[in-house]
């Protein structure tokens, strides 16, 4: 049965996020792993392991500061230090981090603080006392990230610290019940702002026009932070620049887009490619290559599978154009999506195939797929997210996507609906007799004037009758 997808209100009538056994599970879970592991307790600066554990976050304008910070000691609950007035926010709003756990503290702001100020041994000294108080000074402390500063200012202080990143990578990996239902619903918003970009793509239109329309589809809908869209169209398509500009939309063009953003704090990374108008033989050959290698990853989807046994079915770089995996990197991709993107697991033929990860139900990740038209500029994008079921998955991002879609208004000649495939020169696309009224003669490649017209009629490609 297809995942459920429900209103963003909490009712009472109907069974939907249950918000307290999202905060209780994902801390479990996080705190199961650290008792299990040889780290006396973690530390945390990343906003997104810090909502997590803590079940807090403020505004993404902090996202790059690393002024928050959090500790978790075994056998113990959280510590969450905040942003000045934010940590008495949420000793008002947040009851599951008690009275004594949400507390003022500020690191260096990415060193903007001078260094007299003694901001970063402030941090190491918090945490020294709370691992002193708790017999764990001299067991190892994990961090995720960490300012220089501050990680000199931890071992000053006599503290061992280690990676504690890929603990929370492993914690994160598998998704509760309620965190499914949160990525569904953001990939739900994503199908809304897809709908609005079709019915709005036309020559004249610019890519950042395209971000605007997206991200305020986005907002309307209750997007909590619309982290970055790609938007890319005509010979900016190969190679991919994953960076959008002002550049305007023409007849004829391809246009991918990527979507990030954030619902609740559950990711999307979605894309989508549409031809403008018309799309060039070349890029219907590319569209359909693009997508097989997307379709016979997903059906290698299941438990017990492995991230070699995807990458291997994908071409190597060599095949379309770099000259090694690393310069071909996240072309043929796949990766985790939860509070982040990018998180665990990676489908990658640069690291995949010595280092294959085990797929599991419950996870949740991105699969996606390029390729170059052999008119060297153009090229397709797609992407679809998935979650791992008992015996196979779920794709949870619903937009259409099994063939290329035209956008944009439809042209109609003299004798009929122009092609919808079509080369971009419109000199290629007509040939002539030989006769003394050439132009009385004249046929599209591939076959006569009147056959492509009944083609066109049926959504057929030039010359496919």
């Amino acid at each position: 049965m297809a995942l459920r997808t429900n209103g963003l209100m909490g009712v009472d009538w109907e069974q939907r996020v249950d918000f307290e056994r999202l905060r209780v599970e994902r801390l479990d879970r996080i705190k199961n792993l650290l008792k299990q592991s040889e780290l006396g307790a973690l530390l945390c600066f990343d906003m997104n392991n810090i909502r997590y554990i803590t079940a807090t976050t403020i505004g993404t304008w902090a996202m790059d500061k690393i002024a928050r910070f959090c500790l978790l000691p075994q056998n113990d609950e959280p510590i969450n230090w905040d942003f000045g007035s934010a940590a008495k926010h949420h000793k008002l709003y947040c009851p599951w981090l008690g009275e004594e756990r949400s507390r003022p503290g500020i690191s260096t702001l990415r060193g903007a603080m001078p260094p007299g100020a003694g901001r970063a041994e402030d941090v190491a000294r918090k945490i020294r006392i709370e691992l002193e108080e708790r017999g764990l000074l001299n067991e190892p402390l994990g961090v995720d990230v960490i300012e220089m500063p501050v990680l000199v200012a931890l071992q000053k202080e006599g503290i061992k610290v280690v990676d504690g990143q890929k603990l929370m990578q492993d914690a994160r990996v598998i998704k509760t019940q309620d965190e499914i239902t949160l990525l569904n619903t953001a990939c739900m918003m994503v199908d809304a702002a897809y709908e609005e970009l079709y019915r709005f793509l036309k020559p004249g239109v610019r890519e950042n026009e395209c971000v605007g329309l997206a991200s305020k589809v986005l907002y309307d809908i209750g997007s909590e932070h619309v982290e970055g869209i790609n938007a890319i169209s005509g010979e900016r398509c190969s190679p991919h620049p994953h960076v959008f500009s002002d550049r305007y939309l023409r007849p004829g063009d391809p246009a991918y887009f990527d979507i990030l953003h954030a619902y609740m704090g559950y990711r999307t990374c979605y894309y989508r490619t549409f031809a403008v108008g018309s799309a060039s033989p070349a890029l219907v050959d590319a569209y359909k290559r693009c997508r097989y290698y997307l379709d016979v990853a997903i059906e290698g989807i299941k438990p017990g599978a492995t991230t070699a046994d995807i990458a291997k079915l994908w071409p190597k770089a060599e095949e379309f154009g770099f000259p090694n995996e690393e310069a071909a990197f996240a072309l043929q991709y796949g990766h985790g999506v939860g509070l982040s993107i990018w998180e665990k697991p990676v489908f990658s033929r640069l690291v995949s195939l010595e280092h294959p990860e085990v797929i599991q139900e419950g996870m949740v990740f991105a699969l996606e797929t390029f390729w170059p038209s052999s008119d060297g500029w153009s090229a397709a994008r797609i992407e679809e997210q998935l979650v791992v079921t008992k015996d196979g998955c779920e794709v949870i991002t619903r937009f259409p996507a099994e063939e290329l879609l035209i956008a944009g208004v439809r042209y109609y000649t003299a004798t009929g609906p122009l092609a919808p495939t079509r080369e971009i020169e419109n000199h290629k696309n007509v040939q002539y007799g030989n006769g003394d009224q050439p132009w009385e003669e004249a046929s599209r490649p591939g076959g006569n004037h009147r056959d492509a017209v009944v083609a066109s009629a049926k959504g057929e490609a030039i010359g496919s009758r």
